[in-house]
């Protein structure tokens, strides 16, 4: 088989390709076909002019864009809650499975596992108005808490402080999905050879030692994988959640690519210019993805290609 022709292995294995098939011809309409509407970002877009005959434009909306004053506060936003909600949010998960595999308490694990994953199942809105409801100036929950032990006097102001909104948008994303990104950690854990363990209870290793020379290294190419994946998305921050969570007094730290993208296309009509903002985003994106994959292959570790 290695020796013939490609599409004589094709043909051998037509049930499988079958098979493959809607996957392949979804990814074509819904991902591929539509990346033709990126030529806006080059062109002077008319909308009764339509794609083809607008007239093109070069680089013009690339260089107003970066000759803007909010490119700079938009793009240290979009950088600063990226790599906060990565270097808070992607150990943590890992924590959480690697503890959840050491414990003997069943009945634990299960009840930890429960209260951590059902934030996953709660929508965007729903947690923005639990952040405000929780901190509201004067009838917050943390506030009346705080009152009440007597930490703290008067109205609670989180919410009103531009420097507030970056802990309050990781950290309220990071008690939602943490239980979650931890299954497929604690499903690589699984795999884990329990003789070894008991061969090194037997040499008197420790529980702590146990997962660091063990339950650790078997996880970390789903570790490495992930990051690159994570890598990937970096500039992608949650538009709904960043904009549900705006107001007049954080718009100067809350305010990041794809919530100026939205403002900017949508409600200004500068498709063109929105179409070159989104089109820098990925690109981003991209070189990234690379770069973390490039780096990862240099250290012997894991890579996608």
């Amino acid at each position: 088989m290695k020796g013939k022709p490609l599409s004589f292995r094709i043909w051998q294995s037509r049930q499988l390709y079958l098979f493959l098939l809607p996957a392949i011809v979804m990814v074509i309409i819904f991902n591929y076909l539509p990346m033709y509407g990126v030529t806006i970002a080059f062109k002077d877009f008319k909308p009764h002019l339509g794609i083809i005959d607008s007239p093109w434009a070069g680089l013009k909306y690339f260089d107003r864009f970066f000759s803007m004053p909010m490119f700079t506060v938009i793009l240290k936003n979009t950088l600063l809650i990226s790599f906060y909600m990565l270097i808070a949010g992607f150990p943590l998960p890992i924590l959480l499975a690697l503890a959840l595999n050491s414990t003997r308490n069943q009945r634990l694990k299960k009840l930890v596992q429960t209260v951590t994953y059902a934030p996953h199942f709660i929508s965007i809105v729903i947690i923005v108005g639990m952040v405000n409801i929780f901190f509201s100036p004067s009838m917050g929950i943390i506030k009346n808490l705080l009152n009440a032990v007597g930490l703290f006097e008067g109205n609670l102001d989180v919410l009103m402080k531009a420097s507030s909104f970056p802990h309050l948008y990781v950290w309220s994303g990071v008690w939602q999905g943490l239980g979650w990104s931890s299954i497929i950690y604690l499903g690589a854990l699984s795999s884990v050879d329990q003789s070894m363990h008991e061969a090194a209870i037997i040499d008197g290793a420790s529980k702590f030692q146990r997962v660091m020379k063990i339950d650790l290294p078997t996880i970390l190419p789903t570790i490495v994988i992930l990051l690159i994946l994570e890598s990937g998305t970096i500039m992608n921050v949650g538009f709904e959640k960043a904009f549900l969570m705006q107001n007049s007094f954080n718009l100067s730290t809350s305010e990041i690519i794809n919530t100026y993208v939205f403002k900017i296309g949508i409600r200004e009509g500068q498709y063109s210019l929105s179409a070159a903002i989104g089109l820098f985003n990925s690109c981003i994106n991209f070189i990234m993805i690379l770069l973390v994959n490039q780096i990862s292959r240099r250290l012997g570790q894991e890579s996608l290609w």
